[in-house]
């Protein structure tokens, strides 16, 4: 069997092919090479952090309640599902993209019986011919790199979905460590709220029955009155918000029975680990969102190569071979067997432009993904600058308003005492107590602002420090 020109078609289609994509250099980074010194807290630059410690988020938020939710939206919700699938489906598509660097062999088996003249006696007769063959499909000797090429940008691809996965898991740990902390805040202020309006309804009550006794006025109470009614308002409106908190955590863990547990856990008591930052460099290395804006640029600068590629020949062939017979038992004898052999070369004469449109589209979408990831960075930059930033002004937020809430409560005990001995007026001491009750709600307003701040820097970190 004479199979010879089949299996040299076979052995010239696996020749390594060169490829005409510009050699890939990564960017220069648009971003200063250090923190101003005022927003940086790490002044020796950091430890150098590990691909499994910023992975590893349970090191960074250490509360078991925290974590037992963090853990339900990443099993739960619907968001980082539909992101895990988009990676399925883009591996998916990069296989489908790498199986054209390798040829496709069927084999196949075809029966024919029908009725047809004789050429040359032109008398009718009825034959059956079986064949069986196994077959190389058409396939393109890659000679310019254009499949590899394509190969090369489906493959980057596929990374830069992954990296978008992991970005994602990133954003919901924080979004929901965020909510979360939210849920404590306003767990306190409903607290603060509800004792409030016990007190000030308490004070209603006292009014009232001095007012029976002539020893206030009626001024006094209506006071009294409208504070408590404040309070309730105030008590309606922060279980509102928390309703509507609750709401929002549930949607991010994927399950509207879920309930958060209650835990005598206070805002003022969570703590992180210290602020590390590190080198502005590194959030190359830590952002998956700056990974995936380089692989889509690494992919629109292999689609360059594949343009090019178009402007040169291209070789494919069709080979097969098998045995013929008029009937199944005649198949695979000496005598039977048929093969065919055929190249193709297609050379590109005229195409009205298209191939140089399609290289400057290529050219044109490499300089878009260059700015796509110039960008990333100095946004990746940006928030990292802000949050750090605002760390220490939060913190001396946080204890300026210690401070103030101190000063209040003590001021509130005084104007109480005053008012009781007679010294002091009615709307003196309610003065005190209102500014008491805001300068408490500012309080956990700062420390959950605090809090925020630096799971928003946990995100802009690329998922740690």
């Amino acid at each position: 069997m004479k199979s010879t020109p089949v299996w040299a078609g076979i052995c010239l289609s696996l020749l390594v092919s060169c490829t005409l994509a510009p050699n890939y250099e990564r960017p220069a980074s648009p971003i200063p090479s250090a923190y101003p010194e005022a927003a940086n807290p790490d002044k020796d630059g950091g430890a150098q952090v590990s691909e499994d410690q910023l992975n590893d988020w349970k090191k960074h938020f250490s509360d078991p309640a925290m974590q037992k939710i963090i853990d339900a939206a990443l099993v739960n919700n619907r968001d980082l599902k539909i992101a895990a699938l988009r990676v399925e489906e883009v591996r998916a598509m990069y296989r489908i993209q790498r199986s054209e660097l390798m040829p496709s062999i069927n084999a196949n088996t075809t029966f024919n019986r029908g009725k047809s003249l004789d050429p040359i006696t032109g008398q009718p007769f009825t034959g059956s011919q079986v064949q069986a063959s196994v077959g190389l499909l058409s396939y393109e000797v890659d000679f310019f790199g254009r499949v590899r090429s394509l190969n090369n940008a489906a493959l980057a691809q596929y990374l830069a979905t992954e990296e978008g996965h992991r970005a994602a898991q990133i954003s919901l740990v924080s979004e929901v460590a965020t909510t979360y902390i939210r849920e404590l805040g306003m767990a306190q202020q409903e607290k603060l709220a509800a004792d409030t309006l016990a007190s000030r309804e308490n004070t209603l009550k006292l009014n009232k029955n001095r007012l029976e006794a002539g020893v206030t006025s009626a001024l006094e109470v209506r006071t009294a009155e409208m504070l408590a009614e404040t309070s309730r308002a105030r008590l309606a409106e922060v279980r509102r918000e928390r309703s509507a908190n609750r709401n929002a955590l549930r949607i991010l863990v994927g399950s509207f029975d879920f309930t958060p547990e209650a835990t005598p856990l206070k805002i003022e008591e969570i703590k992180f680990p210290d602020l590390n930052a590190g080198l502005p460099s590194r959030l190359v290395e830590r952002r998956p969102d700056v990974r995936q804006a380089e692989q889509l640029l690494q992919a629109s600068n292999a689609n360059i190569g594949a343009a090019r590629a178009a402007f040169f020949p291209s070789i494919s062939f069709t080979s097969s071979i098998g045995t013929v017979s008029d009937e199944f038992s005649g198949l695979f004898k000496n005598g039977t067997e048929v093969w065919n052999f055929t190249p193709q070369l297609n050379l590109p004469i005229f195409t009205g432009g298209r191939n140089l449109a399609n290289l400057d589209v290529a050219h044109v979408r490499k300089n878009i993904a260059v700015i796509q990831y110039e960008q990333s960075i100095q946004n990746a930059f940006r928030e990292v600058l802000d949050t750090l930033t605002a760390h220490d002004q939060l913190l001396i937020q946080v204890q300026a308003q210690k401070a103030v809430r101190d000063a209040d409560s003590a001021r509130s005990s005084l104007a109480q005492q005053r008012y009781e001995k007679g010294v002091a007026n009615y709307l003196e001491y309610l003065d005190s107590q209102r500014s008491q009750f805001e300068s408490d709600q500012e309080y956990l307003r700062l420390h959950e602002l605090r809090l925020a701040n630096d799971i928003a820097l946990y995100r802009a970190l690329g998922g740690g420090w």
